[in-house]
């Protein structure tokens, strides 16, 4: 993990009240970060996902996620850096909207 993934796991999600795991495969990917019951993905972007073959790549893979249902999330190293606790309280609020958004529709 870099270090960026490496805060975010041991500082918010290891111990975060829905599981998430690490680098999980999904289909042909591996993916920083994996909630089920959110069907939630995130991904942490440091400087190499700023070129145009990167953003290509990123596409593809968000694209391919979307047809299988999941959320991709994408938060920069720059976030995490410069203000981490607001952006664990952001990816709270999208995991509970995801949640209830699932629950909702299973209604």
């Amino acid at each position: 993990m870099t270090p960026c993934e490496s805060q975010l796991w041991y500082h918010f999600l290891r111990n975060y009240p829905i599981k998430f795991r690490r680098q999980k495969i999904i289909g042909e990917y591996i993916v920083d970060f994996y909630c089920a019951k959110a069907h939630l993905i995130i991904e942490i972007d440091g400087e190499l996902h700023n070129t145009i073959q990167s953003n290509f790549y990123d596409n593809a893979r968000t694209n391919y996620f979307s047809k299988k249902h999941f959320r991709v999330l994408r938060i920069t190293n720059e976030m995490l850096e410069n203000d981490f606790y607001k952006t664990c309280e952001y990816i709270d609020k999208v995991v509970q909207a995801q949640i209830d958004r699932f629950n909702h529709e299973a209604l």
